[in-house]
């Protein structure tokens, strides 16, 4: 018979590198699906496992049996270093130069396969390219990013009646730009 999840963490909480490894190896598929459940990125749900077993072995003497099992209270931690991981990736957008660049780099395979998508796409690159700088920056953060005025003021480290203005000249350029109408 096999050593219980509670005698893992029990030497997991001792230091015992050989029982850390036994419980990573028990759980690791089950924590990698929920990190990949929650993030959608194989990459990052890798990082947000590993984060998840270092926090068990941070915190395997403070596991108490009576609040759940040990599956459950692992796969807790895994959600929430997922969760914190999807946090961070809003919490650092792109230069909206960087991002206006990624936008246009389109791949080979795809342009037949969605041309009217890529010329809209052409064409919004080219209208947000000749937007001032202060106003791109606004727009994309709220366009794209969904930053509120506020936000993209704390940001920016403008006045908030300054970043209204951004996004509301900013807009109607291009809406100009574009010819777009209210029907």
């Amino acid at each position: 018979m096999g050593v219980t999840d509670d005698g893992l963490l029990a030497g997991m909480a001792a230091g015992d590198a050989q029982a850390a490894s036994a419980f990573v190896r028990r759980h690791q598929a089950r924590v990698f699906g929920l990190a990949l459940t929650i993030v959608g990125v194989p990459a990052v749900a890798e990082e947000v496992a590993q984060e998840a077993f270092v926090r068990a072995w941070r915190f395997a003497g403070a596991y108490d049996p009576r609040r759940g099992a040990v599956t459950t209270w692992l796969l807790a931690i895994a959600r929430n270093a997922a969760i914190d991981a999807v946090r961070l990736g809003r919490d650092r957008p792109y230069d909206p130069d960087v991002l206006i660049d990624m936008i246009s780099q389109v791949n080979d395979g795809q342009t037949d396969d969605y041309p009217e998508q890529l010329a809209d796409a052409h064409r919004i690159r080219a209208a947000l390219t000749q937007l001032p700088h202060d106003q791109r920056v606004a727009v994309v953060l709220a366009a794209i990013y969904g930053l509120t005025a506020r936000e993209i003021a704390e940001r920016e480290q403008i006045p908030i009646g300054t970043a209204k203005t951004r996004i509301r000249l900013g807009l109607a350029r291009l809406r100009s730009q574009l010819e777009v109408r209210d029907e």
